[in-house]
């Protein structure tokens, strides 16, 4: 199994979920708004405070665990679906799951997502 974690525009977020939607097989994304900043600041003063540096660099992070073999299908479908062409565009790392258990019924693995 793996974990897909994206970071994108605010602005991008129905396009992506439309897309991710049309997977056959996928079986959830748990969304949340998020603050940061990345290499490319859009603020050139040195001296601005923390609220002042996160006040405009929204963000928007999905979070995707997949059987092995749709994780490629959904990394292509979020890169194309999230990029707009400029700066900040966002991340999609991935990262191996070892497990997964479901609360509710106590199931393991692949049958738990």
């Amino acid at each position: 199994m793996k974990e897909i974690k994206a970071i994108i525009k605010p602005a991008m977020l129905e396009t992506v979920l439309m897309a991710l939607w049309r997977i056959e097989g996928l079986p959830g994304i748990t969304i949340s708004e998020v603050k940061g900043f990345g290499k490319t600041k859009k603020t050139t003063s040195k001296e601005k405070s923390l609220d002042e540096i996160l006040a405009h660099e929204n963000k928007i992070k999905l979070e995707i665990v997949v059987p092995d073999e749709l994780a490629e299908n959904a990394i292509k479908v979020i890169q194309e679906n999230a990029r707009t062409g400029g700066k900040g565009d966002g991340k999609i790392f991935l990262s191996e799951v070892l497990d997964v258990v479901k609360i509710r019924t106590g199931e393991r693995g692949r049958s738990a997502i």
